[in-house]
């Protein structure tokens, strides 16, 4: 989970995640947050805490979680915002997708619910959002809901993949 002041809504995502039966091993990286976000993560059981030193941005946070998940030799890996935008309700079709051997790649959406907004995705954010996306989709001839999720799971090897990559940028389509 990679965090930035998200000591209200952790122990929800966090509880609900483990409630799945599905979740191994939940690591958390906070982003040098404001909030009491690593004392809430470090209280929580099942759960390792990484800390930024310093904000070091969403991107870099994610990188530092996919990199913990392949030190921990993941068979599976779930990103998943703490914000609670997402339910982890749906991790175990998720994560089933997956093992399955038929997706290496599952992408969440709060769009196709039609719960973005009340779920408390800000106007200003779901707007460009869905202006991103479509564009997105025409540029690349896909048909995605969200290109910019905070729900995604990935096969060891799709991570490897990533990690390996000549410019070692992290981003892939999927």
């Amino acid at each position: 989970m990679p965090a930035f002041n998200a000591a209200g809504t952790l122990e929800r995502t966090c509880r609900e995640a483990v409630a799945t039966g599905v979740v191994d091993q939940i690591i958390v990286v906070d982003d040098a947050s404001r909030d009491e976000t690593i004392a809430v993560a470090r209280g929580l059981s099942n759960v390792k805490v990484f800390p930024h030193d310093r904000n070091r941005g969403y991107g870099a946070t994610q990188k530092t979680c996919y990199r913990l998940a392949l030190e921990a030799a993941a068979d599976i890996v779930v990103m998943i915002h703490p914000d609670y935008q997402y339910t982890p309700r749906l991790l175990s079709a998720m994560v089933s997708l997956v093992a399955s051997g038929l997706y290496a790649c599952v992408l969440g959406s709060r769009i196709l619910g039609g719960q973005a907004l009340r779920g408390g995705v800000p106007w200003w954010r779901y707007a460009a959002n869905r202006a991103l996306t479509l564009g997105e989709n025409l540029l690349l001839d896909t048909k995605l809901s969200e290109f910019h999720t905070g729900y995604r799971g990935f096969s060891e090897h799709v991570q490897r993949l990533v990690e390996k990559s000549p410019s070692g940028s992290g981003l892939f389509m999927c």
